[in-house]
């Protein structure tokens, strides 16, 4: 091989290095933020860390700032307090400024929202209307589910439209039907009864209010219609009352398949959990968004660690929060790529000292044959003097 060619390969070594070192410097971030949220996937407390950097800006902390103060405000308008302060926990959590109009003024609102006059006016609004919106009515529904008044009224209510042939929420039919029997110490013996039932009316009344997600809704209305013996309940509410709770507990609890009811009260209980931790209004945030009992389990295991950080983190990723937003298979694209890039530059650094030391052997090679050939023609030169030189002896 000459010395052109061994430059020309060596040339073409040095650029597939650059163009590889590039690729992967490129590659690398999207690579390395791909593989973390791939590992996170089962985890949504390190999976909610890792999406909620990249959408505060990782790192950049005048963005962050403004995503979190930009959040306050809008919540200030739509006088929700409870996310507002949500987003300040977030913001000390993440050690993000924030201006101190801005919580002197989240401050004030959920002082006003706390307020005796304010939490009795939501407690006896959440009692009779059964409609949860936050704590306090919360308390009032859970209240009148406890009882017996809020489901008693759900069922004879969807009852006497089933009875008349009538559109009836047969979900909520369901669903009261269950507290019933929850309420009646059907499953005392599970342990935890409080967030069993606060879940199972927080899951009814963010049906009532439309903010159960489609997904939720259609799994929830087969468990609970798998759970109720349907002829036994029409009967059951044709004579339902009011002034007779007794009554009509009895009888829709003997229409009741309480062995059949196991995933929908691991559903409610996970509700519970999550309304414990990120309070009525995050519970309904994500009631909203999932699409199963999974959401709802993963939910809880954030909110138990987050706390009331919980609403603001689901504002910002939604169901992002939870699960893997982007396909697996793209994440894993970027890091096979990243891979591919590095692979690249491995080998054009392996062709590029194979070139090397190729060049440097030839040119050894031809150094030592020049050094041969100068000293052949030195020794050549020495001898034809010599010849030259020596006496020649005439004949006799």
């Amino acid at each position: 091989m000459n010395s052109r060619r061994i430059g020309s390969a060596l040339s073409l070594a040095l650029a597939g290095v650059a163009f590889s070192a590039i690729a992967f410097a490129l590659l690398w971030p999207h690579a390395r933020r791909a593989g973390e949220v791939l590992l996170a996937q089962d985890d949504p407390v390190h999976l909610s860390d890792i999406q909620l950097g990249a959408a505060l800006g990782s790192g950049d902390a005048p963005q962050a700032s403004a995503v979190v103060e930009q959040n306050i405000t809008q919540a200030l308008h739509a006088n929700d307090a409870d996310l507002a302060n949500s987003f300040i926990e977030l913001a000390r959590d993440k050690d993000i400024s924030v201006s101190k109009n801005a919580s002197e003024e989240v401050a004030a609102a959920v002082a006003a929202d706390n307020s005796t006059a304010s939490f009795a006016k939501r407690f006896a609004t959440g009692l009779v209307t059964g409609e949860v919106d936050d704590a306090a009515s919360l308390s009032g529904t859970v209240a009148g589910d406890l009882f017996v008044f809020g489901d008693i009224r759900d069922v004879i209510r969807e009852g006497k439209h089933l009875v008349m042939g009538e559109e009836t929420d047969r979900l909520v039919l369901g669903l009261a039907s269950v507290g019933l029997a929850v309420t009646a110490a059907t499953y005392v013996s599970v342990g935890g009864v409080a967030p069993l039932r606060a879940g199972l009316t927080l899951v009814k009344d963010a049906r009532k209010v439309g903010r159960l997600g489609a997904g939720l809704t259609e799994w929830t209305g087969r468990a609970a219609r798998g759970v109720i013996d349907t002829p036994m309940l029409q009967q059951a509410v044709a004579t339902a009352s009011l002034t007779h709770p007794s009554q009509t507990i009895g009888a829709v609890k003997a229409a009741f398949k309480a062995e059949k009811a196991g995933a929908l009260v691991r559903l409610a209980k996970d509700v519970g959990r999550l309304g414990e931790k990120a309070g009525t209004k995050g519970a309904l945030d994500v009631l909203r968004i999932s699409d199963g009992p999974k959401d709802i389990a993963r939910a809880a295991r954030l909110a138990e660690s987050k706390g009331s950080q919980t609403r603001a983190i689901v504002k910002i990723l939604g169901r992002g929060a939870l699960l893997l937003t982007a396909g697996a298979f793209n994440l894993a694209w970027w890091v096979f790529a990243a891979l591919l890039a590095l692979a690249s530059f491995l080998l054009s650094i392996k062709a590029t000292t194979e070139r090397v030391t190729l060049s440097l052997l030839h040119r050894a090679k031809l150094k030592r044959a020049r050094r041969e050939l100068a000293l052949r023609e030195r020794e050549l030169a020495a001898h034809m003097s010599s010849d030259i030189t020596q006496p020649q002896t005439r004949p006799a």
